[in-house]
Order: structure tokens, then sequence, then C-alpha cells
């Protein structure tokens, strides 16, 4: 990067309210985070509550150096209930009507919007309708230039999306970020399930003109798809502690790798080598190698 770009992402703030006690969550806090490791100006952009949890939160952004533009709402924390059934399989509850979902858009705001490069966002934290307007107005403030990056992570949640949100993140995003689980869960919703997987990414590329298709696969692999073109990488056998925010790291170098000029394949393999790095440590924001952010 010749000069620092802005990389910003936008959505949900949240306690995970595990067994054991709570943990930060959000995949933009994760994104940002990871962005910065890179040398990016990283922000992140949601709400929290007027509460104990929103401070703490704030925290630890605060303790991670993550810059953010946080609002203060009439609306508690965002919070997630991960409960253990009988078998031990975790359920979760993710809170409505919390203050992510209500995101203001703010003067402030856009003049963010207007100096970012690159922006992640998500289905979940379209689930209402403000923060949705927000996350829309954010993108349509950005500068209209080819180098921009606009990363929809699809991030499919529960029942909280629709096949309207899905489409319309689509056409406003140039790089598409999706998982095998989900890939599976589109096509039947757009009418591509007899497809093959690379004809549905191919389809999804032409149909919604993107730059960029990103399938990961879990540990059987990830591909990057671009017109008239596919890169596919193993993933690492590595020593996993947990895979909390591997994709988030995975997203966040791949962009921050083409910001600073780096090809396609470039940031892909760096994203396998950071993601499954990610997986071998505990918690979503490690701190990376030096070998890594090179």
């Amino acid at each position: 990067m010749s000069k620092q770009s802005t990389v910003v992402g936008i959505g949900e703030a949240l306690w995970d309210m595990l067994p054991e006690g709570k943990q930060m969550g959000g995949a933009p806090a994760n994104f940002a985070y990871h962005a910065s490791q890179f040398g990016c100006d990283s922000y992140v952009v949601s709400a929290v509550g007027d509460d104990d949890p929103g401070r703490e939160i704030i925290a630890k952004y605060h303790d991670k150096r993550l810059k953010h533009v946080i609002a203060t709402v009439p609306y508690p924390t965002g919070t997630v209930e991960v409960e253990l059934d009988t078998k031990g399989v975790p359920c979760y509850n993710i809170k409505e009507n919390v203050a992510w979902d209500n995101i203001p858009y703010t003067a402030e705001l856009e003049a963010l919007a207007q100096r970012t490069q690159a922006v992640c966002f998500g289905s979940l934290a379209q689930r209402n309708v403000v923060s949705r307007d927000t996350i829309c107005r954010f993108l349509d403030a950005m500068p209209d230039m080819e180098e921009t990056l606009k990363i929809f992570d699809i991030n499919l949640r529960q029942h909280f999306y629709t096949e309207e949100v899905l489409c319309d993140s689509m056409h406003r995003c140039n790089i598409l970020k999706i998982n095998d689980e989900e890939l599976s869960t589109v096509s039947r919703m757009f009418g591509l399930a007899d497809f093959s997987v690379q004809e549905q990414c191919r389809a999804l590329l032409e149909e919604y003109n993107l730059r960029t298709l990103i399938l990961t696969c879990g540990a059987d692999g990830s591909y990057v798809f671009t017109p008239g073109r596919v890169s596919f990488i193993h993933t690492p056998h590595v020593s996993v502690a947990d895979t909390v925010g591997a994709g988030d790291s995975f997203t966040a170098t791949f962009a921050a790798s083409l910001l600073r000029g780096a090809s396609t394949d470039e940031a892909h393999k760096l994203a396998v080598e950071v993601s499954a790095y990610v997986c071998t440590q505990h918690g979503a924001m490690p701190d990376l190698p030096q070998n890594l952010v090179r």
C-alpha cells in the first residue's frame, strides 16, 4: 500500500454467552482486527447499549487498539445465548431488537465511508431495517473507484436472512465470500441446486457481475473464482485449537493483500496460511507471527 488503506467491518457487536463464560463476538471486529495486522487503518462500525456490556465491548476494542465508530443507542447490547443440549451440541439464540440492529447513519459515518477502500458486511446485521439502511448508505457513499472493495461475507445465521437481502447485497458487492453450506442454501434459493459446485459459483459470479467469489470448504480447501479463472488451495493440516474467527481472518487477509498490490493468487495463498494459523490459536483475534504479516 502506497498509503495506509482505510478498511471497515460494519455490522454486529455482541457477546457470545457461553457455558464457561462470555466472549466478545461479531465478524466486523474480527475482520477489522486482522486487517489492522497488515497495516490497514481499520475501523469497526456498530452500536452498543448504554450498559455495562456495551462499555466492556468498547474497552475490548481499546485493548486491541481497534479504531471504531460505535453509536450508543437506547437498546441493550447484543448477546448470543449459547446452550448445550443433552448431547453436548451447542444451540444458539441470537437476541433480537438489540443495539446492533439499530446502527444510525451519521455524518461521522458518511465521512468514514467516503475514504474507505474496503468494507466487509454480512446478512445478519441486515435483519433489521435500521441497520440495513445504514449499511446500504455506507456502501453507496464509498468511492466509486476500480480498487474499492465491497465484500459481502454472507454469514447466514439461523433464519435471519431473506432472498431480497441476499439478492440486493450480491448486487451491491464486488467480492462474495461464502462457505460450502451457505452455497447449498443459496443455490436452492436461487434455482441452482441441480448444478455442480463450480457451476453454482460461476452462475453467481456472472449473474451479479462479481469481481471475485471466494468459496471456503473448511478442511477440504478453498476456491477463488474470477471471470475466466479459478484457483483451489488445500487447507493445511494443523492442530486445531478452535475455528472461531478463522473465516474472518481469511477475508481480512485477502482484502488487505489486494490493497497492498498482491495478485488474486497471492492473496488467496496468504489468506489460507493466516486462517490456518488462527485455527491453531484460542480465540478469534490472536497476534499473527511476523512471517505471515510480511
